[in-house]
């Protein structure tokens, strides 16, 4: 598929799913364009079946320097909005959707949209140069994205509302600390450092990786004897899968493993 020019790129490598956000001119601004060019690309991963982990990064400087603002100053602000809001959340379930691992790669500017796509995916991989703001409110709107469900999760109540109503920017050392990112790299080598770390989890046991994801979701919903429930269920299906038995092969031999995901 021709993807000259397209808003939203999107290669499968090594097992690998990379899906770049290209709008590099305006820091990756989401444009209705974009939203649903990302919903597209995101289903395309689904689709496919080949990919074992996902990769979501930027092009340029920034990663995502939230919604595209200047479509939003017309004459009617709810059309544009609307225009945006309804493929990107399409976008954001497919993401939540999908059974193998997915990475965000972050760097420079990740603002508003950008911050609630970076919490979206399972892991965030940030370059020292990022900043995080939580935009929203320095236009008088409210989060979206999944912005609300994903960051008190992450970093409690109280700090998610001091994100939200302040909009003051976070350097990654705070970010890091509060779990909001798992790992720190040098700017000059994010790309190489998330797309080793992308292919490290495209080789893991990513059925295993798809119950983890599963039981961590629906941790905090749940009291201990359902939470128990479901991980005697994970575990007892893991067991009858072909990865489990050569996990198990390879302990008892001391050698790697050799997952297929299956």
């Amino acid at each position: 598929m021709d993807q000259a020019g397209s808003p939203v790129l999107l290669a499968i490598e090594q097992a690998v799913a990379i899906v770049t956000l290209n709008r590099p001119r305006v820091l990756n601004a989401i444009d209705a364009q974009m939203a649903g060019s990302l919903a597209d690309a995101l289903a395309r991963v689904e689709q496919d079946g080949t990919a074992r982990a996902l990769l979501l990064r930027g092009e340029g400087r920034a990663f995502c320097a939230g919604g595209d603002v200047a479509s939003f100053a017309g004459e009617d602000p709810t059309v544009a909005v609307e225009a945006i809001i309804d493929p990107f959340h399409a976008a954001l379930q497919a993401l939540d959707a999908l059974k193998l691992p997915t990475l965000a790669a972050v760097q420079g500017p990740v603002a508003g949209a950008g911050f609630s796509l970076a919490m979206a995916c399972d892991l965030c991989i940030a370059a020292e140069d990022t900043v995080f703001t939580m935009a929203y409110s320095r236009i008088g709107a409210s989060p979206d994205g999944s912005a609300t469900y994903r960051l008190p999760r992450l970093v409690g109540t109280r700090k998610a509302l001091e994100f939200a109503l302040l909009a003051e920017p976070i350097g990654v050392a705070e970010a890091q600390a509060l779990g909001l990112v798992n790992r720190v790299v040098p700017t000059a080598s994010l790309q190489s450092e998330a797309t080793a770390l992308a292919h490290r989890l495209a080789q893991g046991p990513t059925a295993a990786y798809a119950r983890i994801k599963d039981l961590v979701g629906r941790s905090l919903g749940n009291d201990l004897p359902a939470q128990l429930d479901l991980e005697r269920e994970a575990f007892l299906a893991g067991t009858r899968t072909a990865d489990f038995r050569e996990g198990a092969q390879a302990f008892m031999a001391k050698r790697p493993p050799h997952f297929e995901g299956r």
